[in-house]
């Protein structure tokens, strides 16, 4: 019997889930606010519905009498999905939980309240009480919206007189128009990103991957993901402990995860972020790659609320990663510049613009200019390759 279900948002990054849906012979609705984004045309139909107006989203859903609904890899999209399948009695989490992973502010006092390494956070609405904060605070302090996905509006700060424009910057980037601001962890080696799957309460499958930043543009927005991780041993045990935890207390019982931690010298886990949904910059195809699990058929099927009894636990083989193409600063598309050394290692790409564009420097997921997936032969070549991609590949601007 076919299967009715609802996508909030069709973007680049959300096309994997559609196409997979449209496979297996699904009716497949897509909503947004935005018609002219990609995956709309893969749909049966699509309505012109913000994936954060939960109301809204919900009186679709009903009138559409969906079977089930996704927000794939988008962290605003999620509490939209909780709540819709709360009310509907669809596969879903609790609201409140999805909510509160779903929001930087509300994430940090949950961990406070129970018991995890977090940095001092508080998060404000006026600038002026932010001011009293910030003198509390070790220097540098991170400054970034409550609610916003995808890297944007994030500021590192180490003196008074760049607050306010930090903090504007971020008011920018957030729908609550709330700023976050916290001292910033030192972490002891990479980023650890990736994504899992939660079954029955229990994390039974994640990948863990090292973030790799473009030391010339953003420090804090990803330009790729790497697998496996270097993360070993005890950190990985510490990892999966400190998660398990963390989902018990919220009660989340299935679906995707999308992972954002570090470890500090002294080996002590911290989560960045937990988001409630698969992740963005092509993760759960990478994975698919390393692995063979394809976390977006599961996404889809626990969705509908078919068996995912399957999803065990795969170690990667191989070495994988994910890039995403960007401009190190604002004007017109000259070229993209490959070098010998790295066509070979592409073994996928989807580049979004041409000669003659004209594109703005790399300072969040929306400034992205392509995508790829890479394979290399040994993880050192794998590390020095994405630490230093600008001695390999590079979008060239003229000014």
């Amino acid at each position: 019997m076919q299967k009715r279900i609802l996508f909030l948002g069709a973007s680049q990054f959300q096309i994997a889930p559609i196409l997979y849906a449209k496979e297996q012979g699904h009716y497949v609705i897509t909503c947004d606010y935005l018609p002219n984004n990609p995956g709309h045309k893969f749909a049966d139909e699509y309505h012109d519905v913000s994936t954060t107006d939960k109301e809204a989203v919900l009186e679709l859903a009903k009138k559409l009498q969906i079977d089930g609904i996704v927000a794939y890899a988008s962290d605003p999209a999620a509490p939209t999905q909780a709540y819709v399948g709360n009310k509907l009695g669809l596969p879903s989490n609790p609201y409140e939980s999805v909510k509160i992973l779903s929001r930087k502010d509300y994430f940090r006092n949950f961990l406070e309240k129970h018991d995890f390494l977090v940095p001092k956070s508080q998060s404000f609405y006026n600038l002026e009480e932010a001011y009293s904060w910030f003198r509390e605070l070790e220097k540098p302090v991170i400054v970034k919206p409550v609610d916003s996905s995808g890297s944007k509006g994030v500021t590192k700060v180490d003196v008074k007189g760049k607050l306010k424009e930090a903090f504007n910057y971020a008011l920018e980037f957030s729908r609550e128009k709330k700023v976050v601001i916290e001292e910033f962890f030192h972490r002891d080696g990479y980023q650890v990103a990736g994504d899992g799957f939660v079954l029955n309460g229990k994390l039974v499958f994640r990948s863990w991957a090292n973030e790799h930043f473009d030391k010339l543009s953003n420090q804090f927005v990803p330009v790729g993901e790497s697998f496996p991780s270097e993360i070993k041993g005890e950190a990985i045990l510490k990892a999966h402990y400190e998660t398990q935890r963390l989902l018990d207390l919220l009660n989340i019982k299935s679906g995707a995860l999308n992972f954002d931690f570090h470890f500090n010298k002294n080996q002590e886990f911290s989560f960045l972020e937990l988001g409630p949904r698969n992740g963005g910059n092509l993760i759960p195809e990478v994975i698919k790659y390393a692995t063979g699990v394809d976390l977006v058929k599961y996404t889809v099927d626990s969705a509908l609320g078919m068996d995912c009894s399957t999803l065990t636990m795969v170690e990667p083989k191989g070495y994988y990663s994910s890039y995403i193409l960007h401009a190190l600063k604002d004007g017109i598309v000259e070229d993209i510049w490959y070098s010998d050394e790295i066509k070979k290692n592409v073994i996928e790409e989807n580049i979004f613009i041409k000669k003659g564009d004209e594109v703005h420097k790399f300072n969040g997921s929306h400034t992205t200019l392509g995508t790829m997936i890479m394979k290399f032969d040994s993880k050192d070549e794998m590390l020095e390759k994405m630490d230093n991609m600008e001695k390999y590949l590079k979008v060239i601007i003229k000014e």
